[in-house]
């Protein structure tokens, strides 16, 4: 029996995604015995209500399900788990994202999505570590040899400190990779059967630097293509970098548009306007799904003949390839140790990794073009400062960080970016340790 600990199990969407799959998969799902870990008990039960018709309507409710609720059960969900995966969100919606949207707002900061960088990246990180640290200690005493697949941004942060400060086996997981070239040639009106492609960076910026058909560099076609749009649409900010830059980048352009200086000013208001970014995206996505929540609860939970197909998402495909060994190619992040060259060795890097009966390993890359080395920098000086600040629990790195990071130093003055590290600090009260 495979013991499969899900840690944020409230997240009823993305648990039905991740472990829906598990019970999908011929090999793994008459042999798993799940944990549904959260903080949340009416969350929790939704959750549990679900994946229990979905066992039972695809498994023949051969899986065994079991919750465990509150940090005082945290290790019971753990022992002997031979994988672990995260999905936390530490403070929710509300009240710290909102505090993260508002605080920045009254200083002139405006955020799209503020998960992965910027402001909202850097305090998301700094709530968010300790509580993962909290996990690792209890993994290294309860399930030592586990694989923690981590779900949760932001990403590099996270999974940067995980693997440089605890002895838990980590890998950073995000869907953006697997369906970054099939987003590229649907927003060009090309066909997406038979493609080749490699990407390579950090999180969020990583680069498709290859995209080939039949051994046919594609690249020429999409970006002539991609000039002669004449309308507006979803993705314009990624399209400016790839034909300013020569290169695709991973996630979409709402993210993109905070990770970089270019668009989103005071003093040039028309950009917003002319490349359709959506400021305060991620505030009105969240008011929508809880506004959405009660019909999409009734759907989830009591639904007793909800079943599942398998989605593209890696945890099934990793959990298999490891105890099958039979080999599966992902997008991973681990730790830079010499896979990309251009890039700091601590930095956490989004790079080709084997999946076998050894585990997660990474394929080398070399250099990335200068250029596109360049702009990762730019989000790894902010991630290695955010990961210094939550290790010391110096204002100071926090300062660093913010100071560092290329929308947030665009718009603010030095003595304004520290008064806003102050507020957020002080604002976020319990959320966050002691800073001195």
């Amino acid at each position: 029996m495979i013991k499969i600990a899900f840690m944020g199990a409230g997240s009823t969407i993305f648990a039905k995604n991740i472990l829906g799959d598990i019970m999908d998969t011929p090999v793994l799902k008459e042999a798993v015995e799940i944990a549904l870990y959260d903080i949340n008990g009416g969350r929790l039960s939704e959750s549990y209500s679900m994946l229990a018709n979905i066992n039972q309507n695809i498994n023949n409710g051969k899986a065994k399900i079991i919750t465990y609720l509150g940090e005082e059960n945290r290790r019971a969900a753990l022992k002997n788990a031979k994988y672990v995966i995260n999905a936390i969100q530490v403070g929710g919606y509300e009240p710290c994202t909102v505090t993260d949207f508002t605080i920045a707002k009254k200083f002139g900061l405006r955020q799209t999505i503020a998960d992965t960088l910027g402001i909202g990246g850097i305090f998301r990180a700094l709530r968010t570590i300790p509580v993962l640290f909290s996990f690792a200690r209890d993994i290294e005493e309860v399930c030592p040899d586990a694989w923690l697949l981590n779900y949760t941004n932001p990403m590099a942060s996270l999974t940067g400190a995980m693997l440089r400060y605890t002895n838990v086996k980590t890998v950073g997981l995000c869907h953006s990779v697997q369906t970054c070239a099939e987003t590229l040639l649907n927003s060009v009106n090309m066909p997406t059967d038979n493609v080749q492609y490699h990407i390579a960076g950090i999180n969020h910026m990583a680069w498709l630097l290859d995209i080939r058909r039949n051994g046919v560099d594609l690249y020429p076609e999409i970006k002539r293509r991609a000039s002669e749009i004449n309308q507006k649409h979803d993705d314009m900010v990624r399209h400016e970098i790839m034909q300013t830059f020569g290169y695709y980048v991973t996630e979409s352009s709402e993210h993109n548009a905070e990770y970089m200086p270019y668009w989103i000013k005071r003093n040039y208001p028309e950009l917003i306007e002319r490349f359709n970014i959506p400021l305060d995206e991620y505030p009105r996505r969240c008011i929508e799904q809880i506004a959405q929540w009660d019909k999409q609860k009734q759907e989830l939970t009591l639904n007793a003949d909800i079943t599942h197909t398998r989605t593209r998402e890696y945890a099934s495909y990793i959990i298999e390839a490891i105890e099958t060994d039979r080999p599966y190619k992902i997008g991973g992040n681990v730790l830079n140790h010499g896979i990309i060259t251009n890039l700091p060795s601590e930095a956490c890097v989004e790079v080709p990794c084997l999946v076998d009966g050894t585990g997660i390993t990474p394929c080398f890359v070399g250099n990335l073009p200068q250029q596109l080395a360049a702009l990762n920098r730019t989000n790894i000086n902010t991630q290695l400062l955010t990961i210094e600040a939550a290790i010391t629990h110096k204002r100071d790195a926090i300062y660093h960080a913010a100071l560092l990071d290329p929308h947030t130093s665009a718009e603010l003055s030095i003595d304004d970016i520290r008064q806003l590290c102050d507020e957020l600090i002080e604002a976020h009260g319990n959320w966050l340790p002691a800073y001195h």
